[in-house]
């Protein structure tokens, strides 16, 4: 009986094993979206293209205004995000948020061959890739507020410090 019992065994195995491999495997669990690693789209955008002059005109305006980390205001002071914001909504009215890679994140970006006046240039000086940023005026020239030497100034792009930090431009039209 037990050789008898062994061998329905070894039957039902294998009659077990053949029938899984006849029948249709699970369909698989669905995967969890990945999150994305491409930029979002550009959401921002100036309408009007004589905003474009006006911009580089009001940034000259606040030349030697004095450098306040997180200020964004002439009376208080400015940093790099706060005068491009201020700037943007004193000229155009719409707000930008107050932080380089924010405003990079949603700007469209531009060759730096094709660079305009009133587009925005963007600098690595601190280990990320938008951590300051400027208003490019043209002729290679462009306006920011630096924390070093404490005002609203104006830098060329093919300076030594600034050449080797430059991370993209970007395009507020």
């Amino acid at each position: 009986m037990k050789r008898a019992a062994m061998h329905r065994f070894v039957i039902a195995s294998l009659v077990a094993v053949l029938a899984a491999c006849s029948s249709t495997p699970p369909s698989p669990l669905p995967s969890p979206p990945r999150p994305s690693h491409q930029p979002s789209a550009p959401t921002f955008r100036l309408s009007s293209p004589e905003h474009a002059n006006e911009i580089v005109i009001f940034s000259l305006g606040l030349l030697d205004t004095g450098y306040r980390f997180g200020g964004n205001n002439p009376e208080a002071g400015l940093d790099c995000s706060g005068m491009v914001s201020y700037v943007v909504e004193q000229v155009a009215g719409k707000r930008l948020p107050h932080n380089a890679a924010q405003i990079a994140a949603i700007t469209r970006p531009v060759d730096r061959a094709a660079l305009m006046p009133a587009d925005l240039v963007f600098f690595n000086t601190d280990g990320h890739t938008y951590s300051h940023m400027g208003i490019y005026l043209g002729d290679g020239r462009f306006v920011h507020a630096p924390s070093s030497k404490g005002s609203v100034r104006i830098e060329r792009l093919d300076s030594t410090y600034f050449a080797s930090r430059f991370s993209g431009a970007r395009s507020l039209f």
